[in-house]
């Protein structure tokens, strides 16, 4: 014996009481389901009863009752599956109710109920097929389980229909493959929309899909219930929402939807309502054309129409519920024997002569069995569990079997359909796509492919559905406090960031930066002092100027060697410090274009030996000036001590100091081109650095040193008295040199970039012009323009001490 529960009929009657005696019970094909509503008259303000009879008949579900009995009369007539083995059943109606599918799930394996009497050895139920709904499902698995316990929770519980868990993992790929990012849904409140929903948002948030809502409904809510969900969908943005809903559930909500007129929104269907029949209407098209959804595919079964244009109630007047089919399809009610009819009943009576043969209700249209080929699909698995339990292994307790057999039953049916279950149970998942589409003023479930669907507002371009519209290039997401993350504000991306075709800005990698519209990096320009630039220029013809003076000067002390001015500033020593300027002004050609490793070692100890060089034969001179007047009071011997030879002397000792820091400089740490990104974003800056700090500052160091040594000597020499006194000429020269050194180390570190360079450069010339022009500026003007202290004899007498 096979058991069937399916909601077939539902026949209530709702009322409320005073609550001064017992409550009242919904009555439903012979079942009672407890429910209560209170109803209050505003106009008398009393308690009052309200009665509501509810009466729905679901020819769907009715058609997969048939398709059981169908499969059933198959097998007994299979001489090879069963033989010498008839199968029976009973079905009984659960009302689409938890609580009266239980009880029948309880009638069916108890055994307690009206049986043929002319069985004298009632058949126990073997298997039962049943419910559609999930919570109907759980209330009877739960409660079958514990009976015949092989499995961990659910032990008897097995699928032919895969489980809502795939449909929620497709749905979720639907939803991504159409890039819907803000998607509202609705939940019937029990177990197939809760758990849907819930598998469905788990899927979803892997994506970054957002839902903007979950409403809830159930068939037996009020309608402001319903109305208040009608309310959410109008207030929010979403243009697409999901419906996770059995058909009897969702319905009212359709209605109400329709009514209201909300419009342009895109519907995702659950397998229980896109193929139901009742809401498949021009008038619920107008609101949810379009919608899309995935189903079981289908199946049509051979000679199944035959079977169904064969009922009859006068063919077996005790079949169940065929009366009920009989009185919607034909439109009458038939006459049957024995049964007694009242005269007020006004329904019109049928001859007997009525026929189905020739109908073409949608009842009929077996082409595209989905859940009903599910139903035939289970009678045959339970059918070859049973011809293993009996044929294939010792005979022992059927019922207690049962399950053991269904689950290592493996077979390929008449249609090439393999069936078998996995170790949880439920079948191998596989779904097609239905599209609700208007054809010829019907609106047809549709199976397409991705690339051929219908979408709302008779449009085949893709609906969108975003709380936030894309960002631009060149922004990022921001999001919003309290706000799910798929709604934010677009930001400008930082400096040196982009965003082109993601979400985030990106950084540039060193060498670019970001353009103004933040969506593309671009190369950073390079900087370093050039020639061919303006200030390059610059310093170039400046550098060179002071070069050309400096050979200028040697040219004329050359050609005036003999003369008493140039006798009086000792012209071996004028001679090596022209030369040493010379070198000094060529050195910031060294400072200019691209630096490499060889022009940065150049750069800094040239500077440093040629400027040591320079204030060497400064303090030369110096010392010579100083020595020179000194010797002039009576027993000084101090002009012999120092001569020609002691002056070569002190000025190459100092200088081989210099020298030797800079040796050990480029051999310890030497000076390498360096490149720096943090001075400007849109500039790479190309500069030497100075490898080792100490090293550098000691060469500025020792040339301060020497500078102030000489600046002291000289000063104490300034009021020497005669014209050819040199000191107070080198004590000016001095304080120059030694006042744009100072403010030089201040000028450098703080400035950016090519200006180091420039201010280094600066620097050089500068000092090395106050030297050139404040010693032999005078000497050339006395020897240009003022020929008598040329020839002037009243020198003589000093040029012996020189």
């Amino acid at each position: 014996m096979i058991g069937g529960i399916f909601p077939i009929l539902i026949k209530e009657i709702l009322s409320t009481s005073t609550f001064d005696k017992e409550l009242p019970k919904v009555q439903c094909e012979g079942y009672d389901l407890t429910q209560t509503f209170l109803f209050i008259c505003h106009a008398c303000m009393f308690i009052c009863v309200l009665i509501l009879e509810i009466v729905v008949f679901d020819l769907r579900v009715f058609r997969w009752t048939q398709a059981m009995i169908f499969a059933i009369e198959e097998i007994n007539n299979d001489p090879a599956l069963l033989p010498n083995i008839s199968l029976g059943y009973r079905i009984l109606n659960s009302c689409a109710s938890p609580t009266n599918a239980l009880r029948a799930a309880l009638t069916l394996a108890s055994g307690v109920e009206e049986v043929d009497v002319s069985s004298h050895c009632p058949p126990a139920i073997s298997a039962l097929i049943a419910e559609s709904g999930s919570s109907q499902s759980i209330a009877v698995a739960g409660i079958l389980g514990p009976f015949h316990i092989d499995r961990t929770k659910y032990p008897t519980f097995f699928r032919t229909i895969p489980s809502d868990y795939f449909q929620a993992k497709a749905l979720a790929a639907l939803v991504k493959h159409f890039g819907w990012q803000w998607i509202g849904a609705i939940q019937s409140d029990n177990d197939y929309g809760r758990n849907g929903i819930l598998a469905f948002k788990e899927e979803v948030e892997k994506f970054g899909i957002c839902i903007a809502f979950v409403g809830t409904i159930l068939r037996t809510y009020t309608k402001d219930r319903f109305l208040k969900v009608v309310e959410i969908i109008k207030q929010s943005t979403v243009k697409v929402i999901l419906a996770f809903v059995p058909e009897g559930d969702f319905y009212p909500l359709m209605k109400e939807i329709v009514n209201q007129n909300i419009t342009g929104i895109q519907w995702i269907a659950s397998e229980a309502w896109i193929t139901a029949s009742r809401p498949s209407t021009p008038e619920i098209y107008t609101a949810f054309g379009g919608a899309l959804g995935f189903v079981v595919q289908k199946m049509a079964i051979p000679n199944f129409k035959h079977f169904l244009t064969s009922i009859s109630p006068y063919t077996d007047p005790h079949a169940p519920f065929v009366k009920d089919f009989w009185e919607i399809i034909v439109g009458c009610m038939p006459v049957l024997p024995g049964a007694r009819t009242s005269t007020d009943d006004t329904t019109k009576r049928c001859t007997g002569n009525e026929t189905l043969m020739n109908s073409e209700h949608v009842f009929f249209n077996v082409t595209e069995l989905r859940v009903t080929y599910n139903v035939y699909k289970a009678v045959y698995a339970i059918a070859h569990a049973l011809h293993q339990l009996v044929f294939c292994q010792p005979v022992g307790d059927v019922r207690n079997g049962v399950s053991k057999s269904l689950q290592r039953v493996n077979f390929t049916n008449q249609f090439g359909d393999e069936v078998f279950f996995d170790e949880n149970g439920d079948p191998p998942a596989s779904y097609d796509i239905i599209n609700w589409q208007l054809i010829n003023g019907k609106v047809t479930g549709k199976t397409v492919i991705l690339m051929s669907l219908f979408f709302p507002c008779s449009t085949l371009l893709v609906p969108t559905s975003l709380c936030s519209n894309i960002c631009p290039s060149g922004t990022r997401k921001a999001q919003i406090n309290g706000k799910p993350i798929c709604c934010f504000h677009c930001v400008s991306c930082a400096d040196g960031t982009i965003a082109n075709s993601t979400a985030d800005c990106t950084p540039c990698p060193k060498e670019y930066w970001s353009n103004e519209r933040k969506d593309d990096c671009i190369p950073r320009t390079i900087e370093f002092l050039k020639y061919h630039e303006p200030m390059g220029i610059a310093l170039t013809l400046v550098s060179l100027l002071g070069a050309s003076l400096s050979l200028a000067t040697m040219v004329v002390f050359i050609n005036y060697r003999e003369t008493p001015v140039i006798k009086a500033s000792n012209f071996e020593l004028s001679s090596f410090l022209l030369f040493s300027l010379f070198l000094c002004f060529l050195c910031p050609l060294t400072f200019i274009g691209m630096p490499t490793v060889w022009t940065c070692m150049l750069r800094h100890t040239t500077f440093g030996v040629t400027f040591a060089l320079c204030i060497s034969c400064v303090l030369g001179k110096t010392i010579v000036v100083v020595t020179a007047f000194k010797a002039t009071f009576p027993g000084n011997k101090i002009t012999g001590q120092f001569g020609h030879a002691q002056q070569r002397i002190i000025v190459c000792s100092c200088t081989l100091i210099q020298l030797i820091t800079c040796v050990l400089w480029l051999t310890l740490s030497p000076p390498y081109p360096h490149t720096l990104f943090t001075y400007s974003n849109r500039m790479i800056v190309l500069e030497c650095n100075t490898g080792s700090e100490f090293a550098f500052y000691a060469v500025l160091g020792y040339i301060g040193i020497l500078a102030i040594i000489c600046l002291i000597l000289a000063f104490m020499a300034r009021k020497l008295p005669d014209n050819f006194n040199e000191a107070k000429l080198i004590t000016f020269s001095l304080l120059i040199f030694c006042a744009v050194w100072i403010t030089f180390i201040p000028a450098y570190i703080s400035s950016p970039g090519k200006f180091t360079v420039a201010v280094e450069i600066f620097a050089i010339l500068s000092s090395a012009f106050g030297l050139l022009i404040c010693i032999f500026a005078p000497k050339c003007y006395i020897i240009f323009l003022n020929k008598i202290k040329t020839n002037n004899s009243s020198f003589k007498a000093k040029l012996i001490y020189l």
